[in-house]
């Protein structure tokens, strides 16, 4: 990193969960953060207790990525050195729904965002992907060189704006690529100031055991008990939103120190744990009851699927530090402190 001043990163989806996380990492790091959301998913909150914890300043945007005149006046105002774009919608369902949202919302946002970065030559851009490129894994754990064949729109609008960093890469001189493809994040900080606050009932696994033992839900739903693994529930790689977002600091530092890179990172912690599992270790650590039934499987689950992390453990010499059980004590942590999240 220069010395003659920190680096500003421009932080897009910042308001959201692991944006959050992030921006609040960089800024204790001593980077400086630029902020836009438009808070389809994502919480103005979240950014004031990042302020409020690091005792810093982050000049925050709220608007929509499509909006090119508000991009050109960030870059106009600030002097953005990297990105890291989180902005997009994430629930697979709704993707199936409504594709076209996705689409939009996903990739047409990351090429106005991508022509914003050339034409004020922002050179580095950290991308967060998923593991739903993967669609379902011929074997585990999944390595970076596995078939991309994503099963829904929510996948394919991810693996339609890596295709767009690759070809960007290849007509830009200027350009350097990071491209982190996530697991499972869960957790919260260990503050409990921040956490995930989703709208509405939680898509994701870890909010819904939260708010069944806290008592706001009267039960789990497990979606299928027949999968080929040790107790017949699904088998995923879940990974500390903590862990994540110093990675997304690894990434930011390998692109500083080398010109004209594309990488491509799988981000977990190369474990597999079962929704049963989680579960279980949950009521270890709360000390509450999840009750929970079984449901039928959803559509194009797979058995099981985890990281293979080596290549972001040799390369960026970043390594998932937190185990299952503090992924749960921090969520359960915050799940007390925030019973309502932000509002």
């Amino acid at each position: 990193m220069s010395n003659h001043r920190k680096q500003t990163v421009l932080v897009t989806g910042a308001a959201g969960y692991i944006g959050s996380h992030t921006s609040l990492e960089l800024l204790n790091q001593g980077y400086s953060v630029v902020a836009i959301d438009n808070l389809a998913n994502g919480k103005v909150e979240a950014l004031r207790r990042v302020e409020k914890i690091t005792g810093k300043e982050v000049p925050f945007f709220n608007a929509d990525l499509r909006d090119a005149d508000t991009l050109k006046a960030i870059f106009e105002q600030h002097p953005i050195d990297a990105v890291i774009h989180f902005a997009g919608y994430k629930a697979v369902g709704e993707s199936v729904e409504k594709p076209l949202l996705y689409y939009s919302n996903n990739v047409s946002a990351s090429v106005t965002l991508m022509e914003a970065m050339e034409e004020h030559q922002a050179g580095n851009i950290v991308f967060s992907s998923s593991c739903t490129v993967y669609g379902k894994p011929d074997s585990v754990p999944v390595r970076e060189t596995d078939e991309l064949a994503p099963t829904n729109p929510y996948g394919r609008s991810k693996l339609m704006v890596e295709r767009i960093l690759e070809d960007s890469f290849q007509a830009i001189p200027s350009l350097s690529v990071s491209i982190l493809r996530y697991f499972n994040p869960i957790g919260a900080h260990p503050s409990g100031r921040i956490g995930e606050d989703p709208t509405g009932i939680p898509n994701n696994l870890l909010p819904y055991v939260a708010r069944v033992a806290a008592g706001q839900l009267d039960k789990l739903q497990v979606f299928g008990n027949d999968y080929n693994t040790h107790d017949g529930t699904g088998v995923r790689d879940y990974i500390h939103v903590v862990d994540l977002a110093k990675a997304h600091i690894a990434a930011l530092e390998e692109l500083w120190n080398n010109t004209s890179l594309l990488e491509t990172y799988n981000l977990g912690t190369g474990q597999g744990y079962s929704v049963l599992d989680v579960v279980k270790t949950f009521e270890e650590v709360s000390g509450k009851e999840v009750p929970f039934e079984f449901a039928d499987r959803r559509p194009g689950d797979v058995d099981k699927t985890f990281a293979d992390p080596s290549k972001a453990n040799k390369k960026l010499n970043w390594y998932a530090k937190k185990d299952l059980n503090e992924m749960c004590k921090d969520m359960w942590n915050w799940q007390i402190k925030n019973p309502d999240g932000y509002n």
